[in-house]
């Protein structure tokens, strides 16, 4: 029961039209955030993926540095894994939990496959979660075997 309620709660919230692996989340009249999400590559993957996203110039006004986390999440919403930040100075291989960001561009994430414990995670249906100064956004992506 608890299974079904996430999965209806998901589709509610992610919105039933975009259940295809590369159409973009539905997002009617949302604000400009200063933050995108973009689909991963490849997707579906097995067993690793890089992650992209955009942090624009609003997000750096007033000399502010954007702090940013990536979490994977499985179907059910718990965390999986974080990936690695590519090409951020002092950040390289290290969980993208929390990483200041030095300037406005666009970057990529990068994720094994793997569960914080390094086990190899099941196909199915995950869930990548962008978190820019407290403010979130949600993809899906599949693994495949």
């Amino acid at each position: 029961m608890r299974r079904v309620l996430c999965v209806l709660l998901l589709l509610a919230w992610g919105g039933a039209a975009s259940l295809s692996a590369q159409d973009p989340p539905v997002r009617e009249g949302e604000r400009n955030r200063g933050f995108k999400l973009e689909q991963n590559y490849p997707n579906p993957f097995n067993p690793e993926t890089r992650i992209p996203f955009v942090l624009e110039e609003i997000l750096f006004e007033d000399g502010e540095r954007p702090i940013v986390s990536i979490r994977i999440l499985n179907i059910l919403v718990q965390f999986v894994a974080s990936p690695v930040a590519l090409r951020v100075p002092g950040s390289e291989q290290l969980p993208l939990l929390q990483v200041e960001y030095p300037a406005p561009g666009r970057y990529e994430a990068y994720w094994d496959g793997r569960d914080r414990n390094g086990n190899l995670v099941a196909s199915g249906v995950y869930l990548v979660q962008l978190i820019v100064d407290g403010e979130t956004d949600i993809m899906k992506m599949y693994v495949t075997k």
